[in-house]
């Protein structure tokens, strides 16, 4: 039964930003249909992962980067934890599903995340690769793939940046059957194997939304792990699924979006925006692979 409410509870995980031009909905503005606590907040406290002290998997950026990018102090990074953080496990035949990385309470970082893949901004490029920040990419075929080495240059930067599974056309998974499911999922890693070299163990669902048959379909499919979110950046500030503020191991849902789903701000700009929001709470940005 424990294990019944576990799955239920993370079927209703975050829900996700709806913008018609990228695929994500029919709204106009850059709202998230942000859902319930999902099950890792119903299992005992994990044992605190230690941090490394003095090694981080990503680069340091130059000493005025944060000037050029329009930040008033330099972005502070996490270092590679020295052991991972304990995950609830993974049911036999299922993906795992992580929407928050169970880091202890004193513990301030928080991880970037993009999706889709509709803006391909040269400029933003040059943002990411100046930070040095680790983002995590869940590319959608029909999107990003008009440009898929705008994304692999992304990945490339030094930054330890990677690229994930976000389906071929991204659907609505928990309204098709296993079928169309397994075939929007294992589509997108063949045509990303192929461009890119390797089939990624992670994938994000389109609006968050999964069920049963979405997790069988990911591991058939060589997924892993199902990444959610509990933080999402819209325009100039963050929605939660839960409280006003960040919360340590909070992973942040953000877009690859242009001047016309940002009702005229830049990505960059957006970007800003959400390290700034980052910097306020005296948070620091993790790169996820190495939590997970």
């Amino acid at each position: 039964m424990k294990h019944a409410r576990r799955l239920v509870a993370g079927t209703l995980a975050a829900g996700a930003l709806a913008l018609s031009l990228t695929g994500c909905g029919n709204s106009v503005d850059p709202i998230e249909r942000l859902g319930r606590k999902t099950t890792e907040e119903q299992q005992p406290a994990p044992s605190p992962a230690k941090a490394a002290p003095a090694t981080s998997s990503a680069a340091t950026p130059g000493d005025e980067a944060y000037r050029k990018w329009g930040l008033s102090a330099p972005l502070q990074f996490a270092p590679k934890p020295a052991q991972k953080p304990a995950l609830a496990p993974a049911t036999p035949g299922k993906a795992q599903v992580v929407d928050r990385i169970p880091v202890p309470p004193t513990d301030k970082v928080v991880f970037l995340t993009f999706d889709d893949g509709a803006e391909k901004d040269p400029e933003f490029l040059k943002m990411a690769a100046d930070l040095k920040l680790p983002i995590s990419m869940f590319l959608t075929d029909n999107i990003a793939s008009s440009d898929y080495g705008h994304f692999e240059r992304l990945r490339d930067n030094g930054s330890g940046s990677t690229i994930n599974n976000h389906t071929l056309t991204h659907p609505n998974l928990r309204t098709l059957p296993f079928a169309a499911q397994k075939k929007e999922i294992c589509g997108q890693q063949e045509r990303l194997e192929k461009r890119f070299g390797t089939k990624p163990t992670r994938f994000r669902p389109p609006y968050g939304n999964y069920n049963d048959d979405t997790l069988k379909a990911a591991a058939e499919c060589g997924i892993t792990q199902v990444v959610l979110w509990r933080v999402s950046m819209q325009i100039n500030n963050f929605q939660y699924a839960e409280g006003s503020a960040l919360k340590p191991g909070d992973i942040v849902l953000a877009h690859f979006r242009g001047r016309s789903e940002l009702k005229g701000t830049t990505e960059i700009q957006m970007t800003t925006h959400m390290l700034q929001r980052i910097q306020e709470q005296g948070y620091r940005i993790g790169r996820l692979e190495d939590y997970l």
